[in-house]
């Protein structure tokens, strides 16, 4: 899209415009940021635990083969993020690998998002699953605590102690590499025939941690049918991180398609 419609610059939308990269509706007042962009001071509580092998493959689409039994969650407070403004995330993720290829990091079955923005962005250009939510990041006294909470149900509750241990990330991408998102992206024509079937993959750039800290956590999970995190049940609750860091949201690409096409 040219750089006088996104700033409304201009009074007619034309055939050029609707065909530029980036281009989203409404016209007048676009809903999806074209990328880059960037996030600014998030806080993130990050909760990590052990469930079962079959939990795992259950929520992975084949051909995706899992790397672990373990389950991340991040509980995001966006402090600023370009067009969206302040909001609350969460991204549930299991490791993955697609074979015979170099693609290997995380698979995100579970999002919820506050910002309507964030919600279509995700669904509509990388394909991920997100919902709307309420994810919360609190400091009650000594003690780190992050909800996610749908139909008023808090179907995650984490919580650790307050900056014990100093830590890397390093600590954390020892699971997997979960900088490296694939989702599955699900899209149909009008007349109901698949029109998009990918698996698409995206890195995080220009990542800047400013601290992390580390320690043992807990991990509460309540069922809720539209929110079933549930499924991944917790077998043994491993560390928790506490961190804040600035990172860029750019382009990914195609790493698989359904439908016969070159990625």
């Amino acid at each position: 899209m040219s750089k006088d419609l996104r700033r409304g610059g201009i009074d007619r939308l034309t055939v050029d415009d609707i065909l530029q990269p980036g281009f989203s509706t409404p016209w007048d007042a676009p809903t999806i940021p074209p990328f880059p962009f960037a996030f600014r001071d998030v806080e993130v509580l990050t909760v990590v635990w052990r469930t079962t092998e079959a939990a795992v493959a259950r929520v992975l689409p084949p051909p995706l083969e899992a790397t672990s039994d373990v389950v991340v969650a991040h509980i995001y407070r966006m402090t600023d993020t370009e067009w969206t403004g302040p909001y609350g995330e969460s991204n549930v993720s299991v490791g993955c690998r697609l074979p015979g290829t170099d693609v290997a990091g995380s698979y995100s079955p579970y999002l919820f998002l506050s910002s309507d923005v964030g919600v279509t962005h995700g669904r509509e250009v990388h394909g991920q699953p997100k919902k709307l939510g309420h994810p919360v990041i609190e400091h009650r006294g000594d003690l780190v605590v992050g909800t996610v909470t749908r139909n008023d149900i808090a179907v995650i509750t984490g919580t650790m102690a307050y900056k014990h241990r100093r830590d890397t990330l390093d600590s954390l991408t020892a699971h997997f590499d979960f900088a490296e998102n694939v989702n599955l992206k699900a899209v149909d024509q009008i007349d109901g025939r698949p029109a998009v079937r990918q698996l698409t993959a995206r890195r995080l750039s220009d990542v800047v941690v400013h601290e992390c800290w580390s320690g043992p956590c807990t991990v509460e999970l309540r069922p809720n049918a539209q929110a079933p995190v549930h499924r991944l049940p917790v077998v043994d609750m491993l560390d928790g991180f506490h961190w804040r860091a600035d990172f860029t949201l750019v382009p990914g690409r195609i790493v698989h398609d359904y439908l016969g096409g070159t990625p």
